[in-house]
């Protein structure tokens, strides 16, 4: 439970402060009737973009390898943090975190996305923040750090083309 009050947190609470691109100047996320139309535009990227990760967060936490696959790009790359392990493929990563969830004592792994970057030229977008896995026997943060993805928006969706973490703890 303390997990999920975690997730949903780090998931649907975000620092007040969204990045619209690359020149574009930090706004206020609180308020977007401020913005005016072409900067509230960007809202609603950033929104379905925070609300993929909160599903893959969702996934993670229940294990739920059904729920994965839709949220990753056919050809999706992982850079892992510590031994910079390339996972290619959305097939590959998907193997790699059934491997995750059989293990007795897993790891369970969350993001916190801190700002989210949208390209005005094309459907793409960065995602920056905080990332920690931790036990799922007794909750100890067992590594923590930084990453980044790259979203790519397909159809009415957002698919994570490549990830790339730092292990700091």
């Amino acid at each position: 439970m303390h997990g999920r009050r975690g997730l949903f947190r780090g998931a649907f609470f975000f620092p007040g402060r969204i990045a619209c691109g690359a020149s574009a100047p930090v706004l206020d996320a609180f308020g977007p009737a401020r913005l005016g139309k072409a900067m509230a535009s960007h809202l609603a990227p950033e929104l379905a973009i925070r609300m993929r990760r909160a599903a893959f967060n969702r996934a993670l936490a229940e294990a739920d390898l059904a729920a994965i696959g839709p949220l990753l790009a056919p050809d999706v790359v992982l850079v892992a943090g510590t031994d910079s392990a390339v996972i290619a493929g959305r097939k590959a990563q998907l193997l790699a975190w059934k491997r995750e969830f059989a293990a007795p004592d897993r790891t369970v792994y969350a993001r916190t996305p801190e700002a989210i970057t949208l390209s005005p030229v094309a459907p793409i977008a960065f995602e920056h923040g905080a990332w920690q896995g931790v036990s799922s026997r007794n909750g100890a943060v067992e590594a923590a750090g930084a990453y980044t993805a790259k979203w790519r928006r397909s159809g009415e969706d957002w698919l994570i083309e490549a990830e790339l973490y730092l292990t700091l703890a």
